[in-house]
């Protein structure tokens, strides 16, 4: 470590950083962008923004007395070269794995994360917190955020953006701009004037000048538009200055030396003030420059070779399934468009965009606007589909209800990564659609447990004659054959897959269905693919409920307010007591960890379901299988 990497070696903490004189960060950045290409291609992970985000981070922890001054990452995946800074250098290639370091910020994990980030465009309200809270409280304390300009598309940046002008908090926002090219003004001349807007000259002649000039409101006037029109020709600020923030930049995001002299002088500032940093996704690592979606988060590879290119045909996952349905749909239906929040490759829209361009729209990081304006769409005469992750869809809870479901409008929503997600922590996880959807009238609510009942679900919601939701997990199925037809199901009828005995009948919804096959094998269960969590098979309920001693659901999803609570309410609506056994993941947020692993820590693969049965359930004839399965 200290043979490669001499500076990097020495650093433990922001203290140690601090240490160091300027002219030896240049060389600090290249042995961490070194280190952080060895270290994630070693374990994979989220890798192209951490690169484009090095000297940024070098400068602001060089700058700022962290962790007393706040730093807020948006998005988090950028934070890989602040973790390794901040004394989880010889753990970073733990990261994502089973109780390694955690994907994104954590404040859990360390006092320098100092809030939890997954989701983006929240850094700018949670440092405004930080800062109304460090005023109120008399705390000399400088709040930065550290946004992404993609995080910057979405409205809940602008909403802080515009409190922030208007409270005139003590907030420094920094725009990591590296791929929307806000302005092209990049270079010796940008970074000069704003060395030159953002020092103590420029400001005292500024602040003094408003003094006086405001009480000759005509000069005023006359002086506020010659200075915006002055800075409009050097930087494009106008937009944030008219929303009460002080802009400074472009400047060059790669250049350490430049940043940490442009931010010392910041750091002098109060009051909300913008930086304008303009960088490269995979900056210093060529394949990741010119590929930044394909690197943006890799698997173990080689850096000589970077990421290994697919020479044999991938398994079918349900985002595929998901793809090829969505194309096949759309050939058939004019009335198909396709919606997704900046998610097009993670969703599967890809085909779809190359294919029907016209029918596509990425809105950005814009989970609301997303869902209204496919709401928007369907009262005149189409028929959107919304691509959208699970957690994502928690952000849109409102236009759900209010502007789809209120209006009993034909919107499809095919929900990916449904469920336990895996290495990308709580944050990413799917696991509360079932609760959050089921409650809300109008709205059919369906759980393939393979490929096939995956595709025939997106047909029977794009057929329906009003809002749907289809939610399935991320990776691989059982190996269902899809088919090529865009035959519906039947509305709210399930099936049954086996019969067994009559001591236990398994009511699965979605993936866990093959897992209690399984376990129904030893068993002697019945099992039943509901299919639909609503409108819920509720003759299928009463059948299976005569039958048998005790009734089991198993979902992905929490037990709370899940597919189980629905035949819960079911059963005791109908007056029936037949014993019900509802399983589903834990009422906590589950950590980081293999699908697999998180799956079998919930009790939901194979032998957790087992288990859990024989402990509510004892026939006599099975006290052999109860002793060793238990034990």
């Amino acid at each position: 470590m200290k043979d490669r990497y001499p500076l990097l070696a020495r650093i433990d903490s922001p203290a140690d950083l601090r240490t160091l004189p300027v002219k030896e960060l240049p060389q600090l950045a290249a042995e961490l962008r070194e280190y952080l290409l060895h270290s994630v291609a070693q374990v994979g992970g989220h890798f192209a923004a951490g690169l484009g985000a090095i000297e940024l981070t070098i400068a602001t922890h060089y700058v700022f007395d962290t962790p007393h001054d706040r730093l807020v990452w948006d998005v988090g995946h950028q934070c890989y070269p602040h973790k390794i800074l901040t004394g989880r250098r010889d753990r970073i290639g733990t990261i994502r794995r089973r109780g390694g370091l955690a994907p994104f910020p954590t404040p859990e994990e360390s006092e320098y994360d100092t809030f939890a980030v997954g989701h983006s465009s929240t850094s700018i309200s949670a440092a405004l917190g930080m800062a109304l809270a460090a005023r109120s409280q008399g705390i000399e304390r400088k709040c930065v955020a550290i946004i992404g300009d993609g995080a910057m598309t979405a409205g809940m940046a602008f909403e802080a953006l515009n409190h922030l002008g208007d409270v005139y908090a003590d907030v420094l926002v920094i725009l990591n701009d590296n791929e929307m090219s806000i302005s092209p003004n990049v270079g010796a001349l940008s970074n000069y004037l704003t060395r030159i807007l953002s020092g103590r000259v420029y400001s005292t002649v500024r602040e003094g000048s408003k003094k006086i000039l405001r009480q000759m409101p005509p000069m005023w006037e006359l002086a506020r538009r010659t200075e915006e029109h002055v800075k409009g020709m050097i930087a494009p600020g106008t937009l944030f200055e008219e929303m009460g923030l002080n802009y400074f930049g472009p400047v060059d995001g790669h250049d350490v030396v430049s940043l940490v002299h442009t931010l010392q002088n910041l750091r002098a500032h109060k009051g909300p003030r913008l930086l304008h940093a303009v960088t490269r996704k995979g900056k210093g690592y060529e394949p990741a420059e010119s590929d930044p979606v394909g690197y943006h988060a890799v698997p173990i590879f080689d850096p000589k070779r970077g990421v290994a290119k697919a020479t044999a045909k991938k398994a079918l996952t349900y985002t595929h399934v998901f793809s090829d349905w969505v194309c096949d749909m759309a050939e058939r239906d004019p009335r198909l468009v396709a919606i997704t929040p900046a998610m097009r490759e993670g969703s599967g829209l890809v085909a779809f965009h190359e294919r029907f361009p016209e029918r596509y729209y990425d809105v950005g990081i814009a989970e609301q606007h997303a869902v209204t304006v496919a709401a928007g769409m369907a009262r005149d005469g189409l028929h959107p589909v919304v691509a959208i992750y699970s957690t994502f869809l928690q952000r849109a809870y409102d236009q759900l209800i209010h502007d789809v479901a209120l209006q009993n409008l034909p919107v499809l929503f095919a929900i990916d990564r449904a469920g336990v997600v895996g290495p990308d922590g709580p944050t990413h996880a799917g696991s509360f659609d079932l609760s959050y959807l089921r409650c809300i009238p109008n709205l059919v609510v369906m759980c393939p447990s393979d490929e096939a009942e995956c595709r025939r679900m997106l047909s029977t919601g794009h057929l329906h004659q009003g809002p749907a939701a289809v939610r399935y997990p991320r990776g691989t199925g059982p190996g269902a054959e899809p088919g090529s037809d865009l035959d519906p199901l039947e509305l709210g009828r399930g099936r049954v897959v086996r019969r067994g005995g009559g001591g236990v009948a398994i009511l699965a919804f979605g993936s866990p269905l093959n897992a209690a096959l399984e376990a129904a094998e030893r068993l002697d269960a019945t099992v039943a693919d509901m299919r639909f969590v609503k409108p819920l098979d509720e003759g299928l309920v009463d059948e299976l409920a005569a039958a048998h001693e005790l009734l089991v659901t198993v979902e992905d999803n929490v037990v709370a307010g899940g597919a189980g609570s629905a035949v819960a309410e079911h059963l005791a609506r109908s007056g029936q007591t037949v014993p019900l056994l509802q399983l589903g993941l834990p009422d906590r947020f589950m950590t980081h960890g293999s699908r697999e692993e998180l799956l079998a820590e919930a009790g939901l693969d194979a032998q957790g379901i087992q288990r859990r049965i024989l402990r509510r359930w004892a026939p006599r004839d099975c006290a052999p299988l109860r002793s060793h399965v238990l034990s």
